[in-house]
C-alpha cells in the first residue's frame, strides 16, 4: 500500500480527540489510524510533566474506531529528552513523581490495545530513546541520531530505559551510551543495534509510518492485539511458562470468527500468498 503524495494534507485537518489534550500535542487522522504529533518544536519536542501527562490521556482513551497510532514530532527533531528546566530544583521525592509519571507512560505505550509506531529523525535523546522503545515499530529517517546522555549530565534513565534498552540494543552498548556519551547515527544503529526496523530518507517518514500501520490495521484486531500484548510478556516468562502462554494464544487467535474466515479465504484461494517485496 502507498499513500498519495498530499497525503500530508488529505489527514483530518482537525480531530477532537475523546479527551481534552494539551496545546503540546495534536492529533490527526488518516482513516483508522491516528497520527499523534507532539508539537514544542521550539524545545526540541522535550518531554515536559505535561506533555507526558498528555500522552498518557491519549493512550488511556483510544477509541474503537482507531486500529493503530502513528507518533512523530513536529519541527527538526523527535524528541530531544526530558526537559532540564523542570529537573533543576527538585527532591528526591519530586524525581521519583517524574520517574512514576515517564514509567507509566511507556507500560501504557508498550501495551496499547493497538500497534503504535514512532517516526525518529533529527535528535531521539534519552527519555525521547526510552518512549521510542516502547513503541512497537520504529522508523527512522537517516537524520535520526541517538544518545543517552545522562552520565554525563548526572543523571539516570527513569522511565523504563534501563529495562527496555539493554533488551533491545544490549547491556553494553547502553553503559556505553550512558558512561561516554558517545552517539549513534541511525545508519549504524540501524544495521548494528537493530534499534530500528525501517530505515528511509529524509521526509520520508511519517509516510512509511502510515502505510505500514495501514497494513497492519488490515489484520484481524484480536490477532493485533494478541500479539503486542503477549509476545512481551513471553519474552519475560520462563521458557515453559512461555510456551503454555503461546498455547493460549492460539486457542484464543484461531478461535476467532474473523481469524476463522481468514483462514477459509486462504485455502479456498481467495486470499494472496505471501510474495518478496521491499521493506524500506
Amino acid at each position: 500500500m502507498t499513500c498519495p503524495s498530499n497525503y500530508k494534507e488529505m489527514m483530518t485537518e482537525s480531530y477532537k480527540w475523546p479527551v481534552s489534550l494539551p496545546d503540546s500535542l495534536s492529533v490527526k487522522l488518516d482513516d483508522t489510524i491516528a497520527v499523534l504529533t507532539l508539537n514544542r518544536a521550539y524545545k526540541r519536542n522535550a518531554l515536559c510533566d505535561e506533555l507526558v501527562l498528555g500522552m498518557q490521556v491519549f493512550f488511556s482513551s483510544i477509541p474503537a474506531h482507531v486500529q493503530g497510532v502513528v507518533v512523530h514530532g513536529a519541527g527538526g527533531d523527535f524528541c530531544a529528552g526530558l526537559d532540564l528546566n523542570e529537573l533543576k530544583e527538585t527532591s528526591v521525592a519530586e524525581s521519583f513523581d517524574t520517574s512514576i509519571i515517564g514509567q507509566r507512560l511507556n507500560d501504557t505505550v508498550q501495551f496499547c490495545k493497538v500497534p503504535v509506531i514512532s517516526v525518529l529523525h533529527g535528535a531521539v535523546i534519552g527519555g525521547g530513546l526510552e518512549f521510542a522503545a516502547s513503541t512497537h515499530i520504529r522508523v527512522a529517517e537517516r537524520s535520526a541520531y541517538y544518545a543517552l546522555p545522562e552520565g554525563t549530565r548526572g543523571i539516570f534513565l527513569g522511565s523504563g530505559g534501563s529495562v527496555r534498552l539493554p533488551r533491545l540494543i544490549g547491556a553494553a552498548t547502553v553503559i556505553d551510551m550512558m558512561l561516554s556519551g558517545r552517539v549513534y547515527e541511525a545508519e549504524e544503529a540501524h544495521h548494528i543495534l537493530r534499534l530500528s526496523q525501517y530505515l528511509v530518507d529524509p521526509g520520508q517518514g511519517l509516510q512509511k509510518g502510515i502505510e505500514l500501520a495501514k497494513r497492519i490495521a488490515k489484520n484481524a484486531p484480536l490477532a493485533n492485539f494478541a500479539v503486542i500484548q503477549s509476545i512481551p510478556r513471553i519474552c519475560e516468562q520462563d521458557p515453559q511458562t512461555g510456551l503454555f502462554t503461546e498455547m493460549l494464544m492460539v486457542g484464543i487467535a484461531q478461535g476467532d470468527d474473523e481469524a476463522k474466515q481468514r483462514l477459509r479465504d486462504f485455502l479456498e484461494r481467495k486470499a494472496n500468498k505471501v510474495q518478496r517485496h521491499s521493506q524500506g
